[in-house]
């Protein structure tokens, strides 16, 4: 039409639209081609036409859920050979088709628009990379909390499953980390962390309390209706994406302690914070001021020390100093270690262990807290309850087996326990084991326990004692009663 305007004939026009001249003059004209009609007849016979209502209509009005390949498959069963593998798709069409238009109605996404300050949720994960320590697979979960408002997060390792510890630990940190704490703490419904109702019922106060303590607002989602915690599910899998893929970067997902793999677990947390800075800045203008103090973030148990310097919390057997037999011990239980108290003096700290898959206890076996009774006793070694636990490294376990084959039953033991005696006495547990165990491959035999002895203890100079022969004649005025006089003799 420009073409036009400007005085060039309709087939030049034409041509630099490149549309034909006919095309052109019709446009000219203000014709317009008709549309179609929409057609409302199949060009092709309905392969389904005589089961479709009768028996596939049914079977979707009683489930929905029901898919095309599931109702294929049904076919198949009912009508062998009638229906070939080439008119899944056809079915499949059929099937999205009568949902979309005669279905019923799906659940409908109404998403949120939170101000800044006012709610945060927690929740745990399982990471979607297999994490190892020192070649270990190792088993945990992972705590995340999250601002609705402005996406910040705080992400920590939890051992164990879920539990009040483990939640009360990761919220108090990150409120501190954050500054400041939201009007409500959203969760889900907290179902994995307790087996029973008593056990919910002490949940349900100590998170209370916990709420209470932060002038929180506690709510819960429904169970099973993960969508409404929303803000914190679709963190879940943007945070496990960035950590798979700096795992890959780093070329390793290895790391040597629990504390390597939090630092690491750390800066990915903060690449990901530094995307919502300026909206965290608005949230945190409106945040609580936090208390003066963190909360309880244990459970508290009352045990008594047994004669065998064990008490068991959870279902897993712990040894402690001989030292504290018999006495009460007040524990508290957090979800990576235990920390026992005597009266309000404490005593040592553990890290909390959890029965393996498949297995209803666990034990946690500390040489150091039994070695200097046992070397009083070295024949109970051989069938010691926990003997293998006893021995602290797969190291010490093969200095075990070569040693009792070597040697007689007597001597095995004497030379087992003399061995872990002077790896603790001398703190060379690690380079001791390497040592002896060298010498195993290499077809030595073991060195005798008085060698070892005397190579980490060393022969020590008898001091000289000067003897001093007494007079005979002051025993004399001992038993008369004159050792008063005597001393003053003595002094003079």
């Amino acid at each position: 039409m420009s073409k036009r305007q400007l005085g060039q004939s309709q087939e030049t026009a034409a041509a630099c639209a490149a549309i034909s001249e006919r095309s052109g003059r019709r446009i000219e004209k203000g014709e317009r081609p008709s549309m179609p009609g929409e057609r409302h007849w199949r060009t092709r016979e309905d392969p389904f036409e005589a089961i479709w209502e009768r028996e596939l209509v049914p079977l979707l009005e009683q489930e929905a859920q029901l898919t095309g390949l599931t109702l294929w498959e049904y076919l198949e069963d009912e009508h062998a050979g009638k229906f070939p593998y080439s008119l899944l798709r056809t079915l499949q069409r059929r099937v999205k088709q009568w949902k979309a238009t005669q279905g019923p109605d799906k659940a409908v996404i109404f998403r949120q628009s939170v101000p800044a300050g006012h709610q945060g949720l927690s929740d745990f994960s399982h990471p979607a990379t297999e994490i190892t320590l020192q070649g270990e697979v190792f088993t945990h979960l992972l705590y995340q909390f999250r601002f609705a408002y402005s996406g910040w997060r705080y992400v920590q390792i939890v051992l164990g499953g879920e539990s009040y510890s483990a939640l009360a630990d990761g919220l108090q940190s990150a409120l501190s980390l954050a500054g400041g704490s939201p009007v409500e703490h959203r969760t889900d419904s907290l179902s994995a962390a307790f087996i029973n109702s008593v056990e919910e019922q002490k949940l349900t106060q100590s998170y209370d309390a916990l709420c209470a303590h932060y002038n929180l607002r506690a709510t819960r989602n429904n169970r099973g209706m993960s969508h409404e915690n929303g803000a914190i599910e679709c963190a879940h899998g943007s945070f496990k994406r960035r950590l798979d893929q700096a795992l890959k970067l780093r070329g390793s997902a290895d790391f040597v302690a629990i504390n390597d793999y939090q630092a690491f677990l750390d800066k990915v947390t903060e690449r990901l914070n530094k995307r919502c800075q300026s909206r965290f800045k608005d949230e945190q203008l409106a945040l609580q001021a936090l208390p003066g103090e963190r909360f309880m973030d244990y459970s508290e148990l009352s045990l008594k020390v047994t004669r065998s310097s064990t008490l068991e919390v959870k279902r897993v057997l712990y040894t402690v100093p001989s030292r504290m037999i018999g006495e009460n011990v007040r524990v508290h239980v957090y979800h990576d270690r235990l920390a026992f108290f005597i009266g309000q003096t404490l005593t040592s700290t553990v890290a909390r262990v959890y029965p393996q898959a498949g297995q209803e206890r666990g034990r946690c076996i500390d040489y150091r807290h039994l070695i200097h009774s046992l070397s009083a006793k070295p024949q109970a070694f051989r069938f010691l309850q926990f003997r293998d636990e006893l021995l602290p490294t797969e190291t010490y376990r093969k200095l075990w087996q070569h040693c009792d084959q070597q040697l007689q039953p007597r001597d095995a033991c004497k030379w087992i326990v003399g061995v872990l005696r002077i790896a603790m006495d001398h703190d060379c547990e690690e380079r001791l084991g390497n040592e002896l165990l060298a010498q195993v491959d290499n077809n030595k035999p073991l060195p005798t326990l008085k060698a070892l002895q005397e190579r980490y203890l060393g022969t020590k100079p008898v001091p000289i004692i000067p003897a001093r022969q007494q007079d005979l004649a002051s025993y004399d005025h001992l038993l008369k009663g004159n050792w008063h006089r005597m001393e003053a003799v003595g002094h003079a």
